[in-house]
């Protein structure tokens, strides 16, 4: 902003920061013009968002997410018609808008087209400040920067990829998505640099530590157009070409870590992108009314990711209380949630129980698997939502509670709903935002899934080690119970391993040999219209040898609608390696 500031300084204008609802934030203005910038309420703490003030530049700008000049009479208020405001929003990391820079003039004189200038400069100190958040916030990751002409690669004008230690992009710039000519940061966020480019992130990685900030000629893989590029290794990175470390053929050594420790959002997000785009949006209702459905298979970390939520709220102090519906005989649930008096009921403990809902009151209340309450508790549970307060079994009285609930489901609760077997009004009650969790196998980070279990599983003043036989054999595995049966593979062998090395034949037979399948009973085996629809879509990708463009064309539908189908059904982004 000083730099801008002094570009524009002597001209009549203000330069002005401003947040999204349109509060000032920040202003830089000459002395001797002050006076006229407050008459005019151009000053820190205004608010000139669109609803408040109408057409205007710094509302109007944060609303359509685009450089604009409002210029004199086309101002929606008629005091404002001597202003001349021209504005540029600064978006995220991940292309959210954030601020918006405003340079405006209380007297501005000549006509709309004399403020191109001014928007020009205003727009190119936007996209500097985006650039400098974006290294910022990206310095653990690799970054790759890159540009169709080589002069401009490592500056303003240039495309960024966050990339993660596994060589998938966790992040890019407006910039990068304009390049490579992608609509949605999700056409390129969760791919590998291999799907981008007609290189690997090994080489990459491998080329940039022999000859730093070198600059390389690429391709991209859709189109065969030609960037230039450098790539700038994360500062936790290694400097020696370690980028696929499960690919070792030494052991790999694992420091201990406190098995006991809270797992926070972050923890559990590891560097997968999609884990890291539900974080944001559970850190965002965090403290809201907003009611929150975790979806996911059975073992991924749904209660883990329910208390993260209730961890980064404001009732983290309060109790987070976890029941389980599916656990429960259908004739104690009520007891257990609800409550009772003494005596309510033969077996009924003398003093009674205040029931989970009472006991989370101020907290947070966690439904495990809520597909399985039966419909008749589904009704209660709706009244006490409604009216915040419960009765507990064999009393009148009411009991006042303040309840926040997140629910989670491994089964289809819209499928339950057109079967009869979960209330409709209970589910779009429930049903605020719905957070899928991707299975362990569609996971990116899943190398470095196996190393935080490792280190969990490992007494903190102790260190393991695991052949790099056996770490492939973890990371190729598919894992059908998740990370449950992660957690539970690496604990069993640790626990039979020698001098605390885990070997290939330390391994349970399923992982050890790849061609030896778990044999899945009838009644796991995935029957619903989400399987069938799994199973055809893999067929379609399969036949168009992965080629993802291919297969939204021959499907008849738009590139951003099949990868919202690939990650809802987990189907990883290319193919696997054949094992024989």
């Amino acid at each position: 902003m000083d730099s801008l500031y002094e570009q524009i300084a002597g001209s009549g204008y203000a330069l002005l920061l401003a947040d999204t609802s349109g509060i000032i934030l920040c202003e830089k203005i000459d002395p001797t013009l002050r006076r006229m910038f407050v008459q005019a309420g151009l000053i820190v703490g205004a608010q000139w968002s669109e609803q408040r003030e109408g057409t205007n530049g710094i509302g109007t700008c944060a609303a359509e997410s685009r450089p604009i000049t409002i210029h004199q009479s086309e101002h929606f208020r008629s005091r404002h018609i001597g202003l001349s405001c021209s504005a540029a929003p600064i978006h995220d990391s991940s292309g959210r808008v954030i601020a918006v820079l405003d340079a405006s003039s209380v007297n501005a004189t000549g006509s709309r087209e004399a403020q191109m200038h001014t928007v020009a400069l205003v727009n190119s100190s936007a996209r500097l400040i985006e650039k400098c958040l974006f290294l910022r916030r990206h310095q653990a990751d690799a970054v790759l920067r890159f540009h169709h002409r080589p002069e401009f690669v490592d500056l303003l004008h240039d495309g960024a990829l966050a990339v993660s230690s596994d060589g998938v992009v966790v992040a890019a710039d407006l910039t990068s998505l304009r390049l490579l000519g992608a609509k949605d940061p999700r056409d390129v966020v969760g791919r590998s640099i291999g799907d981008l480019f007609d290189t690997t992130f090994g080489e990459l990685l491998a080329a940039s530590v022999a000859c730093r900030r070198a600059i390389w000629q690429l391709r991209d893989n859709l189109h065969g157009r030609c960037y230039f590029a450098s790539l700038a290794p994360g500062q936790h990175m290694g400097r020696t070409p370690a980028a696929q470390p499960h690919a070792a053929r030494n052991a790999i050594r694992i420091t201990g870590a406190r098995a006991d420790a809270v797992l926070t959002l972050q923890d559990l997000a590891g560097d997968d992108p999609v884990m890291l785009r539900n974080v944001r949006n559970a850190q965002r209702v965090a403290d809201c009314a907003v009611s929150v459905l975790i979806r996911g298979p059975t073992g991924c970390g749904k209660e883990a990711f329910a208390r993260g939520i209730h961890l980064v709220s404001n009732r983290c102090k309060r109790p987070f209380i976890a029941v389980n519906c599916a656990a429960i005989p259908e004739t104690l649930i009520e007891s257990e949630l609800f409550g009772y008096t003494g005596g309510a009921f033969t077996g009924a403990r003398k003093e009674g129980m205040r029931g989970r809902i009472v006991q989370s009151s101020g907290g947070t209340l966690f439904l495990d698997e809520i597909g399985d309450m039966p419909l008749p508790m589904q009704s209660r549970l709706l009244r006490v939502l409604e009216e915040q307060e419960v009765t507990p079994l064999g009393s009148e009285a009411a009991v006042k509670v303040d309840l926040r609930v997140i629910c989670a489901s491994h089964r289809n609760l819209r499928e339950l709903l057109a079967r009869g077997m979960f209330r409709e009004d209970l589910y779009y009650r429930l049903n605020g935002i719905t957070i899928e969790l991707p299975s362990l196998a569609a996971r990116r980070d899943k190398d470095a899934l196996i190393r935080k279990c490792l280190a969990s599983e490992t007494h903190s003043h102790e260190a393991a080690c695991i052949e790099g036989a056996a770490f492939e054999r973890l990371v190729s595995y598919h894992w059908p119970g998740n990370i449950r049966e992660l957690r539970n593979t690496i604990r069993t062998s640790l626990a039979i391993c020698e001098s605390n090395i885990i070997r290939l034949a330390d391994l349970p037979p399923e992982i050890r040999e790849p061609g030896v399948d778990r044999v899945v009973p009838p009644a796991e085996r995935d029957v619903s219209l989400e399987g069938a629809e799994r199973e055809a879509l893999l067929r379609v990708i399969e036949k168009n040898g992965w080629v993802m463009s291919h297969v939204a064309a021959q499907l008849d539908i738009s590139r951003n609608t099949l990868y919202r189908k690939i990650k809802r059904h987990g189907i990883p982004l290319t193919r696997e390696p054949d094992k024989h």
